[in-house]
């Protein structure tokens, strides 16, 4: 099978809103009127983020859906995407089982793959996509105000612990367990919450590097400090010894839930829509000024500050020399 025999075979279907799709050295695409286009890419590596050995199904899903992550937590509605693959081999079966993976995660959420790039390699897959998103929408970063509450979707840390099962530091009873390897596998990156909090919230990221290193890149771009209540946060799994819940829910990465602040007058609307959505929203917190640098800290019932580990356990980094 040549390189445009896989392409044709496996990733080239009629794009439904691209002028050009996959086919020619370029696709073309049109913005609506009055949207900003918003563009994100995310990689992934065979033995870094993912088992060399994992389902392709599973793979091809997750591929796409790390970067509609990203889409969602801008408020911005998915429209295409690029992918780029480098492959040992040209595996019929496992490139069947992966791009209907893709395509299922991308017909879900309304994304057309526009075009891409294959190469002969270790197993690295990388995707690019684009959202639109109405001009001054977009729920950046650096939009936290001083007395926002801070929110969290979901329910972060599991695929943390599913994680810990695969490598056997851990073992988790069923149902709990199927549950964690499903979040870990196949996340469900909140793109209609997105939406639904651009009129809402001040800022946004997905939680993808765990909770404290999340809400601390919203703290710094913001310049303010994120106040996490103990006592508020989501309820921890009875079947895991609390210690390492917590750590996974505060320090563990590939849960792609959203972490946001919103105005206090703010709440009674967002429990409408976590009704409406079936996606729980927990109330974690709240942004407050700083004297010092922006920073994370943890507060017990009565508002002192909790001396707490995990607030000096970073996010993932790439490229520091214990993270290899």
């Amino acid at each position: 099978m040549t390189e445009f025999d896989l392409i044709s075979r496996h990733f080239q279907r009629p794009a439904t809103t691209a002028l050009l799709g996959v086919g020619d050295d370029c696709a073309l695409t049109k913005v609506s009127p009055g949207m900003e286009l918003a563009l994100t890419t995310d990689m992934l590596v065979a033995g870094t983020h993912f088992f060399p050995d994992a389902d392709p199904h599973d793979l091809g899903w997750k591929t796409l859906a790390v970067n509609l992550s990203d889409l969602a937590a801008m408020g911005a509605n998915p429209r295409w995407a690029l992918l780029a693959l480098s492959l040992p081999a040209a595996d019929e079966n496992w490139l069947a089982s992966f791009a209907e993976g893709f395509f299922a995660c991308a017909q879900k959420f309304g994304v057309d793959l526009i075009g891409g790039d294959t190469t002969r390699g270790a197993l690295t897959l990388c995707v690019t996509a684009a959202g639109e998103i109405p001009a001054g929408a977009a729920l950046r970063r650096d939009g936290a105000r001083e007395g926002d509450d801070l929110w969290l979707s979901g329910q972060a840390g599991f695929a943390a612990l599913g994680l810990q099962h695969l490598q056997g530091d851990i073992e988790l009873p069923e149902p709990l367990c199927r549950l964690c390897l499903k979040r870990l596998h196949a996340p469900q990156p909140r793109v209609a919450l997105g939406l639904a909090l651009r009129d809402h919230a001040h800022a946004a990221i997905d939680i993808s590097d765990g909770v404290i290193a999340d809400v601390g890149h919203i703290a710094e771009r913001s310049g303010l400090t994120a106040e996490i209540l103990l006592h508020q946060l989501p309820r921890l799994p009875e079947a895991v010894p609390r210690a390492i819940a917590l750590a996974a829910l505060l320090t563990g990465g590939d849960d792609y839930e959203l972490a946001f602040t919103a105005l206090p007058d703010k709440r009674l609307e967002l429990a409408r829509i976590a009704a409406e959505l079936d996606v729980p929203l927990w109330r974690i917190g709240r942004m407050a000024a700083t004297s010092d640098a922006p920073s994370v800290q943890m507060l017990d019932p009565e508002g002192k500050i909790v001396p707490c580990d995990f607030l000096h356990t970073p996010g993932y980094d790439h490229f520091r020399e214990s993270s290899t």
